[in-house]
Formats: C-alpha cells, sequence, structure tokens
C-alpha cells in the first residue's frame, strides 16, 4: 500500500462554487492535502475568498457564469490551456428560487434547472479530457432533497417555504448524473460520485432562526445540524487515490437524516 493515497500532491483539481459556505472548507482542505486549485464562483466572489483568506499562493481565483454550450466548450478548454488540465473537479453549483409550489412558473422551473445543463457540459468536457489521461476523479453535488421530500413539521410556523420543488427535481438529477458518467467513463479509470449533504444551514440561517436549527438538529439522529468542514473530508477522499475503487456512488453526508 503507497503510504500517501490521501494525498494531493501534484494534483490539479477544480471546485466549482468553491467560494460558498460548503465550497470555501472544501477549498481549504485540498490545499492541506497538497493540491492546487482552480476557484470558481460568481461575481468575483472567488476572488475575494482567495484574497482575505490570504490563499493567493495556493487557489488561482476565477469567475464563471455560462449557460451556453459552445461557451462552456471555449470556456473548459481555454482554462485547460492555462492552467492545465485538471485531475480531479468538484462542483457544488446550484439554484433555486424562494417560491412555493404553487406560485412557481414554468419560466421558474426551466430556467433553475438550467444547472443540470451546465453541469452535464462542463463535466463532460472535463471527462473527455480525464478520459484522454486515463485518470481522473469527479464529485458533483447533490442534497439530501434529492433522495427525499423535505419533512413538513420542520418548517412550520417560521415564515418560510419548505425547500422547494425546483432544487430537489435538480438534484435528484444529479444522483442519475452520476451514476450514468460512472459507468461512460470506468473503464478509462475516470470515477464519478456524488455527495449528499444533510441539514447543512449556512451561518446566516443558523443566527436567524434558531427554533428552525432546533428542528432541523432534532430530526437528525446525530441530534445537530452539519458543520460546514465536515464536507470537505469525504470531498478529499474521494479526490483521492484512497477512494480509486469508489465510482458511481451517492455518499449522503446527513447526520443519519435520509436513514428514518
Amino acid at each position: 500500500m503507497n503510504n500517501d493515497i490521501f494525498s494531493l500532491i501534484g494534483f490539479n483539481i477544480w471546485v466549482i462554487g468553491g467560494a460558498g459556505y460548503l465550497g470555501q472548507p472544501i477549498v481549504k482542505q485540498l490545499v492541506n492535502l497538497g493540491a492546487k486549485v482552480v476557484c470558481f464562483d460568481l461575481n468575483d466572489r472567488a476572488y475575494q475568498f482567495v484574497k482575505s483568506n490570504n490563499l493567493t499562493k495556493y487557489v488561482i481565483p476565477l469567475n464563471i457564469q455560462i449557460t451556453e454550450e459552445l461557451k462552456i466548450v471555449e470556456f473548459v478548454k481555454e482554462v485547460m490551456k492555462t492552467y492545465g488540465p485538471p485531475q480531479g473537479i468538484v462542483n457544488l453549483s446550484y439554484a433555486s428560487t424562494s417560491k412555493s409550489m404553487e406560485y412557481l412558473s414554468k419560466e421558474d422551473f426551466d430556467h433553475t434547472n438550467e444547472t443540470i445543463t451546465t453541469t452535464f457540459l462542463l463535466t463532460r468536457e472535463v471527462g473527455k479530457q480525464m478520459s484522454e489521461q486515463k485518470k481522473g476523479s469527479i464529485v458533483l453535488f447533490s442534497s439530501m432533497y434529492g433522495n427525499v421530500s423535505p419533512y413538513p413539521d420542520v418548517y412550520e410556523d417560521l415564515g418560510m417555504n419548505k425547500n422547494p420543488i425546483e432544487y430537489g427535481v435538480g438534484k435528484a438529477a444529479i444522483v442519475q448524473m452520476t451514476k450514468y458518467l460512472a459507468v461512460h467513463w470506468g473503464k478509462r479509470n475516470v470515477r464519478c460520485n456524488c455527495i449528499s449533504p444533510g441539514p447543512f444551514p449556512n451561518l446566516d440561517v443558523q443566527k436567524n432562526h434558531p427554533e428552525f436549527i432546533e428542528r432541523l438538529s432534532n430530526k437528525s439522529p446525530m441530534g445537530r445540524i452539519g458543520q460546514s468542514e465536515e464536507i470537505a473530508g469525504v470531498v478529499s477522499f474521494l479526490l483521492s487515490d484512497a477512494a480509486s475503487y469508489i465510482t458511481g456512488q451517492n455518499i449522503k453526508v446527513d447526520g443519519g437524516w435520509t436513514i428514518w
């Protein structure tokens, strides 16, 4: 056994949504394990995150906001030309509205789930390059609500809608996409897995809705919500050679939320 199977030294890893609540600890952990990271996010968020955390020596920040197929193809080619092809990619992108199902329009639903198409197109372009290299690891992000329906009692009397349907539909699609891509590239030694986080409300929600946090906690067998750092280790494992025979899996990091 190689003693360094958990090391990411020499790995070039792209993180889409790397400046978000779950993305930031992932990027930091990948750096700690020796990876070179390209962090993508919207509206200069990646630049702000990298600068404020003194990561400029280790992380390359880039803006990303692409939906058209040709633009995605050219974007991926340009990033690879400049920074080299990745050995791993993590995609945390998502979209949703704040509308209840009764008020969700066709346009809302279709626009939100363009994220599925964008994820497919970007992953396809990166996966093709990994296939040529005969090695790579893709980590997509689903959600507990891509696996189960929202638990209504958690959201009662809080003045907020339960997790919206278009979000859950999009995240369920990611689970199936993961399986398809794992089969498609499996013999080329390109692995594709997804992670389904459970209750990981951001810091603003934790601060402003303590009753909601208590209800979330009570629904989990572990009796608490997840902390953002608890995602990073699973991502790092799936990217590393320690997970070299794991593909097509949906890893639920949810404190047991979905087991009952």
